[in-house]
């Protein structure tokens, strides 16, 4: 069984940075793909960034530039740093792991990140 468990959302004003982490738990041999998926209240669930142990990185068009993924060397933590922040980057983050970027096997439980002056 695989857990995860994200920290680092919050409340910050337009142009600042945040950085989000996930630590996994559990079966970790298991774990391919890392990364972090956001909902904002109506709207679809939209990928944000992701990467594979074998190092592959995906990162949404609307963040490139912005977002940036790391995991560390154990591939146990994955990390996003965000900046240049935007109210529209406003959602709850969550982080998901899985054998693949489409092939997702468990889900953390999100954390708020609100972007507003």
């Amino acid at each position: 069984q695989i857990q995860l468990a994200e920290s680092g959302g919050g409340l910050v004003q337009p142009g600042g940075s945040l950085s989000l982490s996930c630590t996994v738990s559990g079966t970790l041999a298991s774990i391919y793909a890392l990364g972090w998926y956001r909902q904002a209240p109506g709207m679809q669930r939209e990928l944000v960034a992701a990467k594979t142990s074998g190092g592959r990185i995906l990162v949404a068009n609307s963040v490139k530039g912005r977002f940036a993924i790391s995991r560390d060397g154990a591939w146990n933590t994955v990390h996003l740093q965000m900046t240049n922040l935007k109210p529209e980057d406003t959602a709850v983050y969550l982080c998901f792991g899985g054998d693949e970027i489409d092939d997702i096997l468990a889900w953390g439980q999100g954390t708020q990140v609100t972007v507003s002056s």
